[in-house]
Order: C-alpha cells, then structure tokens, then sequence
C-alpha cells in the first residue's frame, strides 16, 4: 500500500524558515518533520511513498537525492571518482515524487498523484502534522467499513472545523461556532481511488467540496483517535515538537 504525503504548500505562517525551505523540511531534532511522518508509516511496513511538492519542491528532490550520501560515512576515491558507503544506515523506501505545481490546491494534488498510485487502496497525510496513530488499525477499520474513504477525527484544540460524527459514519462537515469543541480532520486517511472522483482539478480543496460530497454520499468513515497529535501550524507548535523530541519522550517515535 502506498502513502501520499502532501508536501506543496507555501507554509506562510513559517516565513522566517520557509523563507529557505519548504514547510515538511523543516528539522524537528536534526531530521525534517516530512522524516518523521515517513518513520510512522514505515513502522507499520508502509515503505512506498508518492510525495506531492510544490513550493520548494526541489529542494525535496534534492534532498533524497543525498539521502544515502549525507547518512553514511564515505570513503571518496578522487583519482578514480568513485564513493564508498561505510556501513551505511538507510531506510529501504522507495520514494516517488511528483511536481504537482505551485498553486495546485490539496485536492489536486491528490488527484495528480493518483497515477502513481494504481488503482489500490492507498492512504494520504499531511506533510506537517504528528500522531501517535496505529496505521495498522486504521487500515483494517477502513477496510471493515467498506467506504470510499476515511478520515481520521481527533479532539479539537479549537480552530478548526466540526465533523458531525454518527455511528462512524462522518455526517456533516461545518465550521466551528464559537466556543464549540468537537471532532475534526486529523488527517491521517485512507482512501480508495475512486474517491479521488469527487476532486473537480487543481482549484479544488480536499478538505471542502471533496470530503463534502464523500459524508453527503455515506462515504466517509471516522476512525476516532483519541492520543497524541500535533500539526505543526506554528513556531509555538515546532518548539514544543522539537522539546518533545529532545527529552526522548515524542510520542510518535517508533524506532
């Protein structure tokens, strides 16, 4: 099964980093956070990955380019051009990524990266946000329910929209009224690829008109995650991520 990791927005709200760097390769510890997200699902042996970029985006190319050089000790041959990978420790990914343009919307971006998918169940995250998910259960929920598509839904921290949750079944997606807690889209999906049907092009909002349709059609589950998770909106977020990572105590990590 693959992962689609959407990796192409302008991240403004990081401009002092992103100024630099594209938002899912900004370093939580000494690795980018888009490394940690892939450390999740490779745990549970989810280890092809489809990255969608956009702003920035070769300097993702660039960087699994240099994967295995800037991770290894080397011994470099200069009369004979040649580089030796010292006991090397690398992870055994294959990662495909795709240009998906600079002002593709999140729903195009998925839909742009479906023929690098199959026509396979597949699942899709965000580039900037942390769990402590089991993928595993996640999957086996989404495939007991029988739908097109799931959406992980956690506790609101307060800024984000409602989903109207029924015996699993997502119901209604609305913003939030003031003071309102709830469930909402923690990312985190599993999809199957005629779901991708409900993204019109490039102009379209995953999170709108596509999960819209999905709940108005009783297409879209809910697997309710009740522990850890994080998106890393702000400064404020990165630095407590970033703590959370030094004290040896993330609980994300899974190695």
């Amino acid at each position: 099964m693959k992962v689609v990791i959407l990796a192409g927005g302008l991240g403004t709200r990081f401009a002092e980093e992103t100024d630099v760097l594209p938002k899912p390769l900004i370093e939580i510890g000494d690795r980018p956070i888009l490394w940690h997200i892939m450390q999740l699902y490779a745990h549970f042996g989810l280890k092809e990955f489809v990255i969608c970029c956009g702003y920035k985006g070769r300097l993702i190319k660039r960087y699994f380019a240099d994967y295995a050089r800037e991770n290894s000790d080397l011994v470099i041959d200069l009369g004979r051009g040649t580089i030796e990978y010292l006991q090397p420790q690398i992870e055994d990914w294959r990662v495909t990524i795709v240009d998906t343009g600079i002002n593709t919307m999140t729903g195009g971006r998925v839909r742009r990266a479906l023929p690098h998918v199959g026509n396979e169940t597949f699942c899709l995250t965000y580039g900037d946000g942390l769990a402590d998910i089991d993928i595993a259960s996640l999957i086996a929920f989404h495939k007991e329910r029988g739908r097109l598509a799931t959406i992980t839904a956690v506790p609101s921290p307060g800024r984000f929209g409602i989903l109207s949750v029924q015996a699993d079944q997502v119901r209604d997606i609305r913003e939030k009224p003031d003071n309102e807690m709830g469930l909402i889209n923690g990312g985190f999906f599993v999809l199957e690829p005629r779901a991708v049907d409900y993204v019109a092009g490039d102009s379209t909002s995953w999170e709108r008109e596509p999960l819209e349709g999905l709940a108005r059609d009783g297409q879209l589950s809910a697997y309710v995650h009740s522990g850890f998770w994080k998106p890393m909106d702000t400064l404020r977020d990165k630095r407590e991520l970033e703590r959370l990572w030094a004290e040896n105590c993330a609980p994300w990590k899974r190695v």
